[in-house]
């Protein structure tokens, strides 16, 4: 039996709007979509995130349903949270929020996921390999401390990924949010971030000085998304650099979403998930770190050539990654 990753963090409706066309409306917020590119790449999601009973609550219920993801919260009698986007004429987004974060206690919601799983599988058990967080669900407070005791309770039995997603207009105290950063990067095993990250956490230093000082706090793997040059990596196997893959851009709208659920999805198909795997993850070779940012670098190409946070299907994806003859190893699960 499959394996439940679990997202947890905001669920929000984007409004988007450009110089080029009228305002329109999308469900997003980082960590939904990573759900969403997970689901698409077949895997079985629990979400925890939070929504009211409004239009764009209903909106976000809709979505999460038309993916096959398990929503793990109810929606509640406060207002949705909304993020209005504008594109600049390159296709990079700018935001403003108007948000809500707050959540149940963390046994609550362990207790939550655990009645889920076992309704939709009836007398089995089913692991939960993966908790991933970040941005907004892992710096806005009440929420935050949530979200930080439910990872170090989870992190006993599952791989815990994570990434900041920084932005200023929310968590306008820099040092704060470094320091909020750094202990979820301590708690994780898989980090990822953009360049904009860096730059605003650590202006101060390079983003290799970043990577190298983010990796003795404990992750098995370092991940740094930068746009149109790529990515690049960092292990104990050492470094890789990613070329971004040649696309005509629509926007970059759930990009780096689509990279980390790529990236999670290519650890699991290697059997490099759950807490068990931990010391095997630490010790990744670097010819697998250099097939993970590959198939991920794919998925975000895919993602950036159309509108809005698209995330490609496990058939897509497949196939550019043939069509690329990018060799990927056989599925190493259980189960």
């Amino acid at each position: 039996m499959s394996a439940y990753l679990t997202v947890i963090g905001e669920c929000l409706v984007d409004v988007v709007q450009s110089e080029t066309s009228a305002p329109k409306a999308h469900v997003g917020g980082s960590p939904f979509n990573v759900a969403v590119g997970l689901a698409r790449l077949e895997h079985e999601v629990l979400f925890v995130g939070r929504h009211g009973e409004d239009e764009h609550g209903r909106m976000i219920s809709r979505s999460l349903r038309a993916q096959g993801i398990t929503s793990v919260l109810e929606p509640d009698s406060q207002p949705t949270s909304v993020a209005e986007a504008t594109l600049d004429p390159t296709g990079q987004a700018s935001y403003e929020f108007t948000l809500d974060w707050t959540l149940p206690s963390a046994e609550e919601l362990e207790a939550a996921c655990r009645r889920l799983a076992e309704q939709a599988h009836p007398g089995v058990q089913p692991p939960v390999e993966l908790l991933h967080t970040g941005s907004i669900g892992a710096m806005l407070q009440p929420g935050a401390e949530t979200v930080k005791q439910l990872i170090r309770d989870t992190r006993e039995h599952a791989t815990i990924s994570y990434d900041p997603n920084y932005r200023p207009s929310i968590i306008p105290d820099r040092d704060a949010a470094r320091e909020q950063a750094e202990v979820f990067i301590g708690l994780a095993d898989v980090v990822q971030a953009s360049t904009d990250d860096l730059d605003l956490l650590y202006p101060e230093r390079s983003h290799e000085d970043t990577m190298r000082a983010w990796l003795e706090m404990g992750p098995a793997l370092v991940v740094i998304t930068r746009g149109a040059s790529g990515a690049m990596a960092l292990a104990g196997s050492g470094a890789v650099d990613q070329p971004a893959v040649p696309i005509e851009v629509a926007d970059t709208v759930g990009a780096g979403d689509s990279f980390m659920a790529a990236t999670l999805s290519m650890l699991r198909r290697l059997g490099l998930l759950g807490a068990a795997r931990r010391e095997q993850l630490r010790m990744i070779p670097r010819e697998q770190v250099e097939e993970v940012l590959a198939a991920a670098a794919q998925a975000a190409a895919i993602t950036s050539s159309r509108v809005g946070a698209q995330p490609p299907t496990a058939e897509e994806l497949d196939a550019a990654l043939e069509a690329a003859d990018v060799a990927v190893a056989p599925e190493q699960v259980d189960g």
